[in-house]
């Protein structure tokens, strides 16, 4: 099995920045299609990024981009998140995700096989 974890989450004010990592096991990192996605309370689950097995194609959501910046060290096995211009908007749990089928990065969770715990992301105003 791939197990992930996030690590990096916790309490910002508006404007300010975070790096969310993702830890993946495995030595077929670099198989995988990442993505990172949120989940705030009383809402679904939304996408906001994902990058390709090389990381030649990133995709976000448009509520971020501009914003974020996702990003794969795949000699590391980790997955970053670069947060910058945070707003109390982007106040959720975020998760890492690992697609091991796609044949392109996918904005939708029921792509993704293994997913992470969860670090929680505040953002105060």
């Amino acid at each position: 099995q791939v197990q992930l974890v996030e690590s990096g989450g916790g309490l910002v004010q508006a404007g300010g920045s975070l790096r969310l990592s993702c830890a993946a096991s495995g030595r077929t990192f670099s198989n995988y299609i990442m993505g990172w996605f949120r989940q705030a309370p009383g809402k679904e689950r939304e996408f906001v990024a994902a990058i390709s097995r090389y990381g030649s194609n990133t995709v976000y959501a448009d509520s971020v981009k501009g914003r974020f910046t996702i990003s794969r060290d795949n000699a590391k096995s980790t997955l970053y998140l670069q947060m910058n211009s945070l707003k109390p908007e982007d106040t959720a749990v975020y998760y890492c995700a690992a697609d091991l089928d796609s044949a392109v990065v996918a904005r939708m969770g029921r792509n993704y096989d293994y997913w992470g715990q969860g670090t929680q992301v505040t953002v105060s105003s």
